[in-house]
Formats: structure tokens, sequence, C-alpha cells
């Protein structure tokens, strides 16, 4: 079958280019044909603060790559559609609403007698932080797909309140971006959290924090990425609950070479959402041999087993994610939920995603 991934790939950065860039190796794997589309000007710097790309390449760098669509450049949109007018199945890697006036563009390149059958693959189907349009705009896109898949029922439930077309869903597949280059020794309790990845509203760091100023007071939280903003707001917070010595930030973009010694000296990874849909950082503890302290949100309560290889918690409740804390520090449970982290196994949970996204398209 000839499939065409439209999605960001390197040198952008993040989970979703390392998502796309993986879903193009397995369905080649699996004996597809595939075409990657890409960007070579993804969105205004304007709507997002922080780093777009990066030098060296997350994962292997997919073969199949073609960087010519541009934000600033409504033919690109269409012409891309026409290069894709003999392709079998058509996925539009869905993220944000800010890119869907293009792919109404790549839609209207496809012609309206298309062979292609379109999936819209949805990270999320509405931004967690909306904005008074993104309804419209994701409408305007899904009304015009022939399928959508999501990692939710949730999401699935949110999909359907905007198309009328078929839903599929389907957790997420694993990947590790950044695999230990050898195994950790478990042993040795760190007294030490690590929070990682880019500090938005959503991503609940000031929840975690006031967790540690209510929970045991000899534990440490090391904060390592992008602050959405700036960290003069967590800084503050940080000084008001007087947890000076207890919090190393570590601003900025963590490349993937640098993301094992984050683990190396940390006895768990802290994911304290509000809300998420899913999150592969669950996967990349497992991998560096970590539990996970996280909120019961999206497939997290899937991927982390409570009392087994993590804890979790309600979201967005400062006492629960406090007891949280306190249960997992208890005498023996650091080394015992390190016990129990399990390999990341990849290859059933592509050969699922695979065959929910096909399936998709022959809905």
């Amino acid at each position: 079958m000839r499939i065409a991934i439209v999605g960001p790939a390197h040198p952008y950065k993040g989970g979703i280019a390392q998502y796309t860039t993986a879903l193009a190796h397995e369905l080649t794997a699996a004996g597809h044909e595939v075409r990657l589309e890409s960007w070579s000007h993804q969105y205004p710097k304007l709507l997002y603060p922080g780093q777009l790309t990066v030098s060296e390449p997350e994962l292997p760098p997919f073969p199949g790559t073609h960087r010519k669509l541009s934000w600033r450049r409504p033919d690109s949109w269409y012409a891309c559609g026409r290069r894709l007018r003999g392709y079998d199945v058509v996925v539009l890697v869905t993220a944000t609403p800010i890119q869907m006036p293009a792919y109404r563009g790549i839609l209207a390149g496809l012609g309206r007698r298309r062979k292609a059958r379109v999936i819209a693959q949805c990270h999320n189907v509405l931004p967690h932080e909306r904005r008074a349009t993104d309804v419209r705009l994701m409408r305007g896109v899904l009304s015009r797909v022939d399928g959508v898949l999501v990692h939710t029922a949730e999401q699935a439930k949110i999909a359907k309140s905007l198309t009328d077309k078929p839903v599929v869903v389907e957790h997420m597949a694993p990947i590790v971006v950044a695999s230990p280059a050898s195994a950790a020794a478990a042993d040795g309790v760190f007294n030490r959290l690590l929070f990682f990845g880019i500090v938005r509203p959503y991503k609940g760091l000031d929840v975690l924090l006031r967790a540690m100023a209510a929970g045991p007071d000899e534990v440490s939280l090391r904060v390592a990425g992008e602050f959405w903003g700036g960290p003069e707001e967590t800084k503050r917070l940080i000084a008001e609950l007087g947890l000076e010595s207890r919090v190393e930030l570590r601003p900025g973009y963590v490349d993937a070479a640098d993301v094992p010694s984050l683990f190396a000296d940390v006895d768990a990874l802290a994911l304290p959402y509000r809300a998420a849909t899913a999150s592969l950082n669950a996967f990349l503890a497992f991998a560096h041999e970590r539990p996970v302290i996280a909120t019961r949100v999206g497939t997290v309560e899937q991927d982390v087993r409570d009392g087994v290889d993590g804890v979790l918690c309600a979201p967005d409740d400062v006492e629960s994610l406090a007891d949280a804390l306190t249960r997992f520090y208890a005498e023996g449970e650091p080394l015992r939920l390190r016990l129990g982290v399990r390999p990341v196994d990849t290859g059933p949970g592509w050969q699922a995603y695979s065959t929910a996204l096909l399936s998709a398209a022959s809905a």
C-alpha cells in the first residue's frame, strides 16, 4: 500500500516529530511504500516561544522525507495535495489547530474525487489550552477526512462532537528516544525526583511543587526542560514555598544525548499532569529503569501500574500528590518499585497501532 504521512520530522524536535518519524519507519517495516511530507517552516516563531529545531536527529531520520511545506506559502499546501493524489492513504498528523488551514489546502490539492483515504491522526483533538477559534478550525478538517484516529475514549468523544466520520481509538505505541548506555543499577535511594519536558500549565509543575512542600521534606526535585513563557513564575513559587534548596532548575530543551544523565541519580520521574491525552515520558523512564509518579489522566494510568512500577494519584490535587510522594518514599518502596519496572517492548504496540490506523482508513 502507498501511504503518505503529513507531519513534522527532524530538524523539528519533540514528541510529535519523534512519533511521526517512528510511524513512517514502522509502516515501512510492515511492507508499505511510505512518503513523509514535512515542513520547511512549521508555524510562526511567535506562536512557539521555545526552541523549534535541533541539530542532531532524535531518532534515525526517515529517508523518504520531503520538506516542502511552509506555513507562509499556501501554494505549498495545494502542491502537497497534488503530489499525493496517487497514494492509497494520506495520514494528517494533527497536533494543533494552527495548522488546519494548511491541511484544508492539502485536502483541496487532493481533489474532490480523491483516490486516497485521508486519516486525521489526532494527538489532541483540541488543545489543553484552547483559543476561541480552535473548534471551528478542527471541525473544518475533521468533517472533510475519511476517518479519525485518536488515543483515548475521551478524545474519541470530543472528535465525535466535531465530525460524523468514523473514529477509531488506539493506545499510542511506545517509543524510546534516548536509551541509557548501560543498564542502571537497581540500588541506592537518591531522594530526588525528575520533572522532564516542556513546562506548561497543564503539566502541573506548580501542583508538584506544592505537594513537595506538604510531603516528605527530604525529597528534592530536578526540573529539566523549556519553560513556556519563561521560568520567572516558577521561581517565584519556589521562593514562596521555601523550596530554594530542594529544587534544581535546568531551563532549556534537553538534547536526546543528555537524557540518560538526568535519570542516573533520581528515584522516579514525576508526571503531575492536570490533563493529558498520552505521554511517551513514562516509557522513557522505564527504559532507564526508573518508576513513575503520575496522575490518573489519559493513557498514563494504563502505562503506569500503581504499586508495581509507580504510584498514581488524582490530577490537580495537591493533597493526593503529596500522599503519593509519601507512599513512594515509604521504607523500601523506591527500590521495590524500581525492580518492578519492565523493559519497554515496542513491537506489539506498533502492530496494534498500525492495524488501527489502516482500519480507520477502511472504515
